[in-house]
């Protein structure tokens, strides 16, 4: 059965390879902050994704009260109505792909709406038996959700990328600005990068996304020569540029924002700084199909999960549903691994065996190798993608495993 595979002890930036196993395991898997939503799939849909695939029945899962005292209960809380519900939808697809794949038989996984209110949903969850819950997407819900499922004894493995959001039994497996920026500022460093300036929106992301990139120049033996704040206005971004073109010259500056504000700004602040000024960006960019074909960020160098696994499951979610899936729902695939890889030793019935997700070796997925520190956040070994004549380069592959 294949399963979430484990990994080595940790190192924070020279990890060594897993080995051949973990390997094996996902290719025969796929053989067979404010919490930032992006408004569209990763491939154009010609459709909306369904909970259900007309043509396989769901192993596993199920729309109402688990009935299956066989199976671990699991409660997967995701938007499938509202303004979120195509990436709710999307996660919710994946999470039952996940079942399939696995051929998982001591899991058993029913979707609850957070749309129509994520405490309710949480408390009909955990009132019909849910001793682990999947998600919410979106940071408020996990704030709402989190103290409900801690009195119930029940952790939550969140979607979300808002790190105020982790500890008291909430995890996060959403992609966090911190370590991406932390990977791309060390690998600028390594090309000889020295001098780096910063634009960040005003806001929580921007706050976060501040102290990261500092404390990341910092500890890489580099300079922040200016770090320069803008609100989301007309003329926010040009002002904040023409305040960073007045400490000119640096190397690299580093926009952390949509690929879409970042080509923007990207424009502007080569006019000001020079044609040859390396622009830097974050996570955010994995989620945008788009990012490459945009020509200001020709050369551009972000961070992020891998995509190599992830686009072979693209292909199959495309088979199965008739359309391409979002960025995020290999989230919930992923959590699914790891519940199905802990459920060899979890008895239905009884309490889910949260020390587990604090295994030091980890688990591995289709955004490569990750574990959970003291602050209950995803460690991911991540990627550096170079844009370059309109598609994506890897210039600096993510290690498979964290190093001892």
């Amino acid at each position: 059965m294949a399963d979430a595979a484990t990994i080595g002890q940790s190192a924070r930036h020279r990890m060594r390879a897993f080995g051949r196993s973990a390997a094996l395991t996902l290719a025969c898997l796929l053989g067979a902050c404010q919490t930032i939503v992006p408004r569209g799939p990763v491939e154009p849909s010609q459709q909306r994704p369904t909970t259900r695939p007309t043509d396989t029945p769901a192993i596993g899962v199920e729309t109402g009260i688990p009935r299956d005292a066989e199976r671990n209960r699991v409660a997967l809380l995701v938007p499938l109505s509202g303004s979120n519900a195509g990436v709710g939808t999307s996660i919710a697809n994946a999470t039952m792909m996940a079942l399939l794949d696995t051929q998982n038989q001591r899991v058993r996984i029913t979707n609850y709406d957070t749309a129509t209110g994520a405490a309710a949903a949480a408390q009909r969850a955990i009132a019909e038996g849910a001793q682990l819950i999947l998600g919410p997407l979106l940071s408020d819900d996990v704030r709402t959700v989190a103290p409900i499922a801690r009195a119930a004894g029940v952790p939550v493995l969140s979607f979300s990328n808002d790190l105020g959001v982790a500890g008291n039994g909430a995890y996060l497996m959403g992609y966090v600005p911190t370590q991406s920026i932390s990977r791309v500022v060390d690998f600028a460093r390594e090309r000889g990068v020295s001098n780096f300036a910063g634009l960040v929106p005003n806001g929580l992301y921007g706050e976060r996304a501040s102290t990261a990139f500092l404390r990341a120049v910092e500890g890489a033996g580099g300079q922040v020569v200016s770090l320069q704040t803008y609100g989301r206005t007309a003329g926010g971004v040009s002002g904040a540029v023409t305040r960073l073109a007045a400490k000119a010259p640096y190397d690299a500056v580093l926009i952390a924002d949509s690929g879409s504000t970042a080509a923007s700004a990207a424009a502007l602040v080569k006019r000001g700084a020079g044609a040859s000024t390396r622009i830097l960006g974050t996570e955010l960019w994995n989620s945008e199909s788009s990012v490459a074909a945009k020509p200001a960020l020709n050369g551009a160098w972000y961070a992020s999960v891998s995509d190599t696994l992830y686009r072979q499951y693209a292909a199959k979610y495309r088979a199965r549903f008739g359309s391409g899936p979002y960025r995020l729902s290999s989230l919930g695939y992923d959590s699914v691994l790891l519940t199905v890889r802990i459920a060899r030793d979890w008895k239905p019935g009884t309490a889910f065996p949260v020390s587990r997700l604090r295994d030091g070796d980890g688990f591995s997925g289709i955004d490569g190798a990750f574990r959970f520190g003291r602050d209950n956040v995803a460690e991911r070994a991540l990627e550096v993608k170079e844009i370059r004549g309109g598609t994506t380069t890897v210039v600096s592959p993510a290690p498979s495993g964290f190093g001892g």
